[in-house]
This record gives C-alpha cells, structure tokens and sequence, in this order.
C-alpha cells in the first residue's frame, strides 16, 4: 500500500517551522534533512548546503517540508484539523500556534500560522452536535459557530441544549 505524505512549500525557512511545529505536538520528531547540492542549487536558485527538505512527525504522522523559494505560498484551500477533547486543549493548540506572528483568526476555529499554515482547532463534541439528527439542535449549534473565531465549548454546549 502507497504512503501518502504532505509536504510543505516554505520559501526558505523550513527547518524553523518544523522547528516550531515539532515543539507543540506530543509525540513528534525531526528525522532527516537534505541539503541543496551544486546541480540543484544551480536550477533551484538556492544556495549550495541550505537545507532542501526536512522530513518530520506530528503526532506520529509523517510529513515533509521543502525549501522551494517564494514560487507558491499557502492559502486556505488546504489546512490541517486539529481534534481536541477539551477546550484546554482547544486553547493551547489556538495560543500555540498562533504564538510569533500576526494572527490571522478567521471563523469556525481557523487560524492561519506565522509561516501562513491553515490550521482548524475543532473540539471533538463539535462533530457530535452536528451530527445530531435533531435539525434545531444542530441549527443552534452552528448559529453559535458562526459567532466564533476560537471555538468556545461552553457556548456550544449552550446552543446544543446541554447546560
């Protein structure tokens, strides 16, 4: 079976994000790193011995990151859902990744990080209320979401009914 693998487009600081990223999540790592030789620094426009790729963990799942110049950028058409079961966690993942930049908070849980990373901090009870097959319950729920930007569990409690 294929291994699917994101890798990450940074212009030339990947080894400091990767730095970053490996630094909030609980069971990460920093593996290998590869460096521009002469011929693909010659094509790249990169300096010869810079670091071209990193692989690394978050939370045991494997990704690549790639100093590629400033050709593509991030955007939200992809971002990287973090599930979290208490709005402790909710909390800390939202200050942490957020920490180092302008903050780019955007509704429903988004944030954009100070590499331009998409991120969406969503408690796990989230997905439970919208799926509940109570049409107004689940109304509720998202009419209070629309409201936020970091997602309050207590208020979507609120709206779902739960006291």
């Amino acid at each position: 079976m294929p291994t699917i693998t994101p890798c990450l487009w940074f212009d030339d600081n990947a080894e400091e994000a990767v730095k970053f990223y490996t630094s909030i999540f609980k069971h990460s790592k920093i593996g290998r790193v590869s460096r521009y030789g002469e011929e693909a620094a010659k094509v790249s426009g990169r300096p010869a011995g810079t670091v071209m790729t990193i692989e690394f963990q978050l939370d045991g799942r494997d990704f690549v990151a790639l100093n590629g110049g400033p050709v593509f950028t991030f955007n939200e058409a992809v971002s990287f859902q973090v599930h979290c079961k208490t709005q402790e966690e909710v909390d800390r993942y939202w200050e942490a990744l957020s920490k180092g930049g302008d903050l780019e908070a955007q509704q429903c849980g988004w944030l954009k990080d100070k590499y331009g990373v998409s991120w969406q901090i969503v408690p796990t009870v989230l997905v439970e209320m919208l799926q509940d097959k109570d049409p107004e319950k689940t109304n509720r729920v998202m009419n209070a979401l629309l409201q936020m930007k970091k997602i309050d569990v207590k208020r979507l409690e609120q709206a779902y009914g739960r006291q």
